[in-house]
C-alpha cells in the first residue's frame, strides 16, 4: 500500500512540475520602420538564433522569442541605408517594443 502511494505522489508531483514548465511563455520584439517602403526585411540575431519577421506597412512582430539579448537588422531598400538596434532584451511573457526606427538615406 505504502508502495502505491508513493507511485501515485511521484506521478502527481511529475505532472505539476510539467504543468509548471508548459506555463513559461516565451516573449517577443515588435517596432516600426519609416520610411515603411524603404523596409525590405527585418531579422533579430542573438548568438546562433535568427529570426526573421514580415513587415506590415512598416510594423514588424516577432513572436514566440527565446529569453536572451538581440540585435535587429533592418535591411533597406536603395536608396536607404541598413540599420541595427543592439542590447534588445527580451525576458519571458514581455514583448519589448523598440519603437520607431528611422531609415536614413
Amino acid at each position: 500500500m505504502k508502495r502505491a502511494s508513493l507511485n501515485i505522489l511521484a506521478v502527481a508531483g511529475l505532472s505539476l512540475g510539467l504543468f509548471a514548465f508548459g506555463s513559461i511563455k516565451e516573449g517577443g520584439i515588435q517596432g516600426k520602420v519609416t520610411p515603411a517602403e524603404g523596409a525590405k526585411e527585418v531579422v533579430a540575431v542573438a548568438g546562433t538564433d535568427t529570426l526573421r519577421s514580415q513587415i506590415n506597412n512598416g510594423a514588424f512582430v516577432f513572436s514566440n522569442v527565446k529569453k536572451g539579448t538581440y540585435t535587429v537588422w533592418v535591411k533597406a531598400n536603395a536608396p536607404y541605408k541598413d540599420i541595427s538596434v543592439e542590447n534588445v532584451a527580451v525576458t519571458d511573457s514581455a514583448t519589448t517594443d523598440i519603437g520607431e526606427i528611422k531609415l536614413l538615406q
